[in-house]
């Protein structure tokens, strides 16, 4: 290999993409223009594989997908202005989510600010709200020092979104080779060990509770701690109830998933392990009623400032959840300690289990058109390979997905997250695809999506085409967000002189055929209004290998999920 010329002209676009990849970063996402465009190009002549999207917002989630599933950043390149402040909101999702996430944006010229230069904008500063760490570097030669530092706050600790900006004159400024600061990659995290007293105080208090429950979060699959709690839930015998991104940590077809019986665990267990899961609106905030009102909780957690934020924790573990949960065990079995499965709170669970399948499987067994979300994403579950990457997002759609569509593998769902977060869905697809062709062939990724959220991004599946993704989208069609219209109802609506008026927040136009945008492409998609018609065109979409497929599925405008015994969204009582 020839020797670099120390005394070499070299500019901050070379700098940059070459800091990229000397920091391990291996996709960014975006879309180019002034003052990007001969960046975006220096990035693919350093090996960096370019992902070009339709939309700032669908290229900052993807980069955000790819950190997750990586635990290395993704990149999300944008324009100066308005391309900037169109992925604030991604970088708000991954920030909220703890993902990790590098944003660079172009920006207008330093001799133009303050006298109206193009697209100029204050971007370091509105983007400090939205993430970690925000930096303009001073000149080119520093360029290494400040991308070293927003890769090292987007990974460490609790991950999350950092920014930096590039005027378009530090992208063209010309240093030598030699002058350039030059940066090893960030190492990986350390692991951070727990207090071991604390562990056995915990190991004590668990072991002493006549109703424990295991809550898998999504933090326990970004620390790939899958094994350490298999082993902890197949030696003691723990409920175990998953978040929706901790699905998969532990099978969801495992003996010890209570899925089926949420409200029944979460208002009885009297002692409550939290495995990198968060107690925000996602779990109620650990307060009643949802929960009991003495609920002992034990956190395991890397971020402190989480601990006792929304009720007084019995214990707080500070530390990795893969070493936490292998102390633990390790203090189970020292002393002999697992929880009988013919105990009362099993039988409670079991029983539980087996009532609410029975009410789910009646909703499956109505295959009469209009379909409902069971038997369309029951359907979709049996068909589709067990080690898929499920895509999910919609307000029902996602909802009763998330106990229909089953993970049994890690990080293997991709959904609205914490943040809740509509539009996320094509550009999460497109990044897990892209890593699945990398580092997973043949693994399929399936995007299950609500007509609504198949708007926000629907152009993406242009990028699909063009970068040969075989993404199956599922469009899970019900006219509306959260119900819409029957063709009747719909045809008299128009009828109005004043659609402002007349038509319904929640109404979206009947029967769109969103199938036919294949047709842009030559390809014919999939429109599907019975259980057998699904059936052919998911295996028919399953044989596509070089392409997108979309699946356009009917149900009734009315279809709702089964009864709740709270509402899914705890209120305030303030």
């Amino acid at each position: 290999m020839q020797a670099e010329d120390a005394s070499e002209e070299i500019d901050g676009n070379l700098i940059l993409a070459e800091a990229l990849k000397s920091q391990g970063i291996e996709y960014v996402f975006g879309i180019v223009g002034i003052p990007v465009i001969e960046l975006s190009v220096a990035i693919q002549q350093v090996g960096i594989k370019y992902i070009g999207m339709r939309n700032e917002q669908a290229a900052c989630y993807a980069a955000q997908a790819v950190g997750y599933l990586t635990k290395r950043p993704g990149v999300c390149l944008v324009v100066s202005g308005p391309g900037l402040l169109h992925v604030i909101g991604g970088m708000a999702n991954a920030q909220v989510n703890c993902w990790p996430l590098l944003v660079i944006a172009g920006s207008a010229p330093e001799d133009h600010e303050g006298i109206g230069g193009f697209q100029e904008y204050p971007q370091v500063e509105a983007s400090r709200l939205y993430c970690k760490y925000a930096a303009r570097p001073p000149n080119a030669k520093l360029i290494p020092t400040h991308v070293e530092k927003a890769v090292r706050f987007a990974t460490y600790g609790r991950p999350g979104a950092t920014f930096l900006d590039f005027p378009a004159n530090l992208l063209t400024q010309q240093v030598k080779r030699g002058e350039v600061l030059v940066y090893p990659p960030v190492p990986t995290p350390p692991i951070c060990y727990p207090d071991p007293k604390s562990v056995k105080r915990a190991a004590a208090l668990i072991m002493n509770a006549k109703k424990p429950l295991a809550i898998v979060g999504k933090g326990a699959a970004y620390a790939h701690a899958e094994k350490e709690l298999r082993d902890l839930i197949d030696f003691v015998h723990i409920p175990v109830l998953p978040t929706p991104m901790g699905k998969g940590v532990v099978s969801d077809m495992s003996d010890y998933c209570v899925s089926s019986a949420r409200t029944l665990a979460l208002s009885e267990a009297d002692v409550i392990i939290l495995f990198g899961a968060r107690l925000n609106w996602m779990l109620h905030f650990g307060r009643p009623p949802r929960f009991r009102p003495d609920v002992k909780i034990i956190q395991i957690d890397i971020c402190p400032e989480e601990f006792h934020n929304s009720i007084p924790y019995a214990y707080a573990l500070y530390g990795d959840v893969g070493v936490t949960v292998k102390l633990l065990t390790t203090e189970f079995i020292r002393n002999s300690w697992k929880v009988t499965l013919l105990s009362s709170w099993w039988h409670q669970l079991l029983e539980k289990c087996k009532s609410n399948r029975k009410t789910v499987d009646n909703y499956i067994k109505d295959e009469n058109p209009p379909l409902n979300y069971y038997t369309v994403l029951n359907c979709i579950n049996r068909i589709i390979p067990k080690d898929s990457i499920i895509v999910s997002e919609g307000a029902n759609t996602m909802d009763i997905g998330r106990t229909m569509l089953l993970n049994s593998l890690p990080r293997h769902r991709l959904d609205a997250g914490t943040f809740g977060t509509m539009g996320v869905g094509l550009g999460y697809a497109v990044a897990a695809c892209m890593w699945c062709r990398d580092h997973a062939p043949g693994k399929r990724v399936i995007c299950v999506e609500g007509d609504s959220a198949f708007g926000f991004s629907g152009m993406e599946i242009e990028t699909m085409f063009r970068y040969k993704l075989p993404i199956i989208i599922i469009i899970v069609n019900n006219n509306g967000i959260y119900g819409g219209f029957g063709k009747n109802d719909w045809e008299s609506i128009q009828e109005s002189p004043e659609l402002g008026l007349a038509n319904p927040p929640t109404a979206l136009s009947v029967n769109t055929h969103y199938e036919n945008m294949m047709g842009l492409f030559n390809k014919k998609g999939f429109f599907c209004q019975t259980i057998p018609q699904l059936l052919d065109a998911v295996n028919l979409a399953l044989a596509v290998e070089d392409h997108p497929s979309i699946i356009n599925v009917m149900i009734n405008p009315s279809a709702d999920r089964k009864q709740q015994a709270f509402s899914w969204l705890t209120g305030s009582k303030l």
